[in-house]
């Protein structure tokens, strides 16, 4: 069968503009195409049509017409059986994982980004070769190669095609085995000094941890996989794929040659390819029903992303300490840091993690002023419910989250998961009270009931008082230059009451310039009103402030082994942290 092929070359780097060339054999007398609107794995509409520039078609020496349909689709109307060739350019400036990017360092493209879905064709092979490459660039990506053609690549399917990214440059490249699989990891953008065998260990790690997880001394469902990670100045993100995975992240997170210890910044890049590589298995083969066949034009709603992406954030810290790479007093940390982040997150009281699954596409993407007080994280919160639910099952003697996730992949050989299923395993497990508990905490709002798990897992619990401007429930934006701008009004708090706005620049308390609203601690007695000059839309206004945030927002959680665990305690601590 001759395959749907594209051929993808630099139209004008500088310009950040690739030119696509796709033949359709065969083709259709009126043949559809489009671009999808989003990708898998990022649920919001991006509307990536809204880039490609030039369309033309031609059926030989002559032209076919061409008609827009709607904002993605067109339909070429084509005579005879003779091969349509279509030929546009795509204008590639978004550095994140999640579209295309190119200049005349660096190129990187999803096909979501760049290739047309021949509709009627998808489960044909597709077959995407670059040409004129630029000297000394090289193509990185997992799609399996095409046989005796240089940089060409093939897909079973459309599918398939869109669910591997190509990274393109002069890129450090290394490699490893984990689970019997042949692992590579490219990385764009490094500073001179960069310890690659360092990251390769340590991911080496990660990896084996998570196969070691899913299938004892069982082989991955995979026969290679690939991390490609851009270092930027500024910028956090994963994108997972089939085989795969896009990153990008902070140069300085990157380990450097003779640095001890493992830094903050290298630690969030590590949970960050955790996280990803984590998904290989939950969300891109163990998935949702809603998701088994992807409308690509749409929107695709799930209520589940509590479990895909809040288990999954559960599970790439533990994988960190599970591997051996931080003890169990770093892992309590990043806990008590999630617990804190949820708790003052007034939205958890409006709105639950299943809603907030099926909301991500107009919600968890769009964030503004008003998303701590509207929205609550299935990442973050998901996450505690995935502990909650793990030291529940660890209690009751039972099991653990580990022997659900197993029960659950075994249960969904074709990778189809309702929430039912999820409740029926847990129930089968644990019995039917915990089953009706997770429903409870998955659909409920508010807080979740952590502190006795936690006491019961051998885990202390302290309170720490957050800075003054967060226990009155304001996000600023402070320097000595700017001032102190408001971001965001925490609903309930202190600030809110007062009537302080997203926007205020604040001025002065108690008649004295502030640059900072901290320093006004200085002069304001703890716990007494003040006055707060500020600035909303030109023009000056003094509002009082009474100190009287609620409990959520005055303080957060520390979180450390106890020292002196009850048996009962340390044994279930030792089960789930090792120690």
């Amino acid at each position: 069968m001759t395959a749907i092929r594209y051929r993808v070359g630099l139209a004008d780097a500088a310009a950040h503009r690739y030119r696509v060339t796709l033949v359709v054999p065969a083709p259709a007398a009126e043949q559809g195409l489009s671009l999808p609107v989003w990708i898998p794995g990022s649920y919001m509409v991006r509307e990536f049509g809204r880039h490609l520039i030039g369309l033309q078609a031609r059926q030989g020496r002559n032209e076919a017409t061409l008609d827009q349909v709607d904002k993605t689709t067109w339909l070429a109307r084509c005579s005879g059986r003779a091969a349509l060739t279509v030929s546009y350019e795509v204008y590639a400036f978004d550095t994140s994982v999640r579209t295309a990017f190119l200049d005349d360092s660096r190129g990187f493209f999803n096909p979501t980004s760049l290739c047309l879905r021949v509709h009627g064709r998808e489960a044909e092979p597709h077959e995407l070769q670059f040409t004129e490459l630029p000297a000394g660039w090289e193509v990185a990506t997992a799609m399996p190669p095409a046989e005796r053609q240089r940089n060409a690549f093939v897909s079973a399917d459309y599918h398939e095609l869109v669910d591997h990214p190509f990274e393109l440059g002069s890129f450090w490249r290394g490699r490893f085995d984990a689970g019997g699989v042949p692992h590579e990891f490219v990385v764009s953008g490094t500073w001179p000094g960069f310890d690659g065998e360092r990251l390769l260990a340590d991911t080496r790690r990660i990896c084996t941890a998570q196969i070691a997880f899913w299938h004892g001394r069982g082989r991955p469902p995979f026969g290679r996989y690939v991390f490609m990670l851009n270092a930027v100045e500024e910028g956090y993100g994963g994108l997972e794929h089939r085989a795969s995975t896009a990153l990008i992240a902070n140069r300085r997170d990157l380990p450097r040659s003779g640095q001890a210890g493992l830094s903050d910044g290298y630690l969030t890049l590590l949970g960050l390819i955790s996280h990803e590589y984590f998904h290989t298995w939950n969300v891109k083969r163990l998935k949702p029903a809603e998701f088994m066949q992807l409308d690509y034009e749409r929107e695709n709603y799930t209520r589940l992303l509590w479990f895909f992406e809040g288990f999954t954030s559960y599970y790439d810290d533990l994988m960190l300490r599970r591997a051996g790479l931080i003890d169990s007093a770093r892992y309590l940390k990043l806990i008590a840091r999630t617990i804190s982040g949820v708790r003052g997150t007034p939205g958890q009281q409006v709105q639950s993690v299943a809603e907030a699954s099926f909301d991500a596409w107009v919600k968890y993407y769009r964030t503004d002023e008003n998303t701590p007080n509207a929205t609550v994280s299935y990442y973050t919160k998901g996450s505690l419910v995935a502990l909650l639910l793990d030291l529940q099952l660890r209690r009751s003697g039972s099991g653990s989250l580990d022997d659900l996730m197993r029960r659950l992949w075994k249960a969904c050989p074709g990778g189809a998961l309702t929430e039912q299923t999820v409740l029926d395993q847990v129930e089968a497990l644990g019995g039917a009270a915990l089953a009706e508990d997770l429903r409870s905490w998955v659909h409920g709002r508010g807080d979740l009931p952590l502190d006795a798990a936690l006491d019961a897992a051998g885990v202390a619990r302290a309170e720490e008082k957050l800075t003054w401007s967060g226990a009155l429930g304001l996000k600023l934006s402070e320097g000595p230059i700017s001032g102190s701008q408001v971001k965001t009004v925490l609903r309930g708090s202190a600030a809110a009451e007062a009537g302080i706005s997203a926007g205020d620049e604040l001025l002065a308390v108690d008649g004295w310039r502030i640059r900072r609203l901290d320093d006004a601690q200085q002069w304001v007695a703890e716990g007494q009103p003040f006055e707060l000059t500020l600035v909303r839309q030109q023009r000056l206004r003094s509002l009082i402030v009474r100190p009287t945030a609620t409990p959520a927002l005055a303080r957060t959680v520390a979180l450390a082994p106890q020292s002196r665990p009850s048996p009962a305690a340390a044994a279930l601590r030792r089960g789930w942290l090792g120690d």
